[in-house]
């Protein structure tokens, strides 16, 4: 089998600098950027690299260099398409500075998540991105102590590792909470996620919660369905038992988009009009909200902006070297309110 058939794991260094009549270190040499070996000598290596099909072992070369060339990034979800875009922003921007992302999933489990920090770690990242909904004591000592930058996304949370790209979900729904209020909603109930304890969603859960009874109205209509986070399919679900359970709702703010469609849905299969007879409000600006009929009103929050703000933040990080990882840098995301049809106008 000749040399451009093997797999590139099976061609070393050593096998290239035979074939180019070279010692090693040549060919390292040669492979870097700003290299020192003579034009045509490094053309003619490269060329027998290409043909050898020869990878570079990067995690090799780290060894010397202390740098791995690549940020962790620990999103909740992959299908989430806010998730899915502040990823391709990140990389976009990181590109910039050399860096590419490794990336992973935590599945809102908390377990999960130090579990995949903990191996992280092991491949030494040169920093650590992960959407904030709370974290295990231990996953806390492992970021405390990774010496290197650690920015959690889509929050503020009150007790930061390091830093932050990301605004108050509570501040957030307890705002629309109080614009539901002012467009004359009194009996507004709110659908959520169960096992949310650790979750944004239990953030806007109590956001809810602490504007209702600021303005002095009841706060019990709240129903807890399903783990997070919720889909379209669990909010038409949860419909019919909140209304049993609260059947003089005249509103339903729900913790995100998906689950707020499925409730439209779900009320529209039973002849209640939205608005007229009930209103209904998500979270999250996706674009199931945006081309509902009627259209969803919603909290804003844009998922691009977070992931270029986060590569922004982490190439200052990087590059200044003599910085203090801990030391915490907080950006605060814009949010706004976007109402639609699905609501009472002022």
């Amino acid at each position: 089998m000749s040399q451009s058939e093997k797999g590139a794991s099976s061609v070393t260094m050593r096998d290239v600098a035979r074939v180019a009549g070279v010692s090693r270190m040549t060919v390292s040499r040669a492979l870097k950027k700003d290299s020192p070996v003579s034009k045509e000598t490094r053309e003619h290596i490269l060329n027998v690299v290409r043909e050898m099909n020869y990878v570079p072992d990067q995690m090799a070369g780290s060894l010397s260099t202390k740098r791995s060339g690549f940020v962790a990034v620990l999103v909740p979800s992959l299908n989430n398409l806010h998730f899915a875009e502040t990823v391709q922003a990140l990389t976009q921007q990181l590109e910039g500075i050399g860096q590419q992302i490794l990336l992973g999933y935590t599945d809102y489990s908390a377990g999960r998540e130090e579990r995949l920090i903990e191996t992280m770690l092991r491949r030494r990242p040169e920093a650590i991105v992960l959407s904030y909904d709370g974290h295990s004591d231990r996953a806390m000592q492992l970021l405390g102590e990774a010496n290197v930058p650690v920015i959690e996304l889509w929050e503020r949370p009150e007790d930061p590792v390091a830093h932050t790209v990301g605004f108050s979900n509570f501040s957030a729904a307890a705002e629309m909470t109080r614009a539901l209020i002012a467009r004359g909603y009194r009996n507004i109930a709110f659908l959520g996620e169960d096992e949310d304890d650790w979750t944004r969603g239990a953030a806007r859960r109590k956001g809810f919660l602490h504007a209702m009874e600021q303005s002095g109205l009841s706060s019990h209509r709240l129903l807890r369905y399903g783990r997070p986070p919720l889909s379209i399919e669990d909010g038409a679900a949860a419909l019919p038992a909140l209304l049993a359970q609260f059947p003089d709702t005249d509103c339903i703010f729900c913790v995100s988009d998906a689950p707020a469609f499925g409730a439209l849905s779900a009320l529209k299969a039973i002849g209640r009009a939205v608005p007229d007879d009930i209103g209904i409000a998500g979270f999250g600006n996706f674009e199931v909200s945006r081309f509902a009929t009627p259209s969803i009103t919603t909290v804003t929050v844009d998922p691009k902006t977070i992931g270029n703000m986060t590569g922004r933040l982490i190439a200052d990080l990087l590059v200044d070297r003599g910085v203090d990882v801990a030391s915490g840098r907080h950006i605060n995301v814009d949010v706004t309110l976007t109402f639609r049809d699905s609501t009472r106008r002022l």
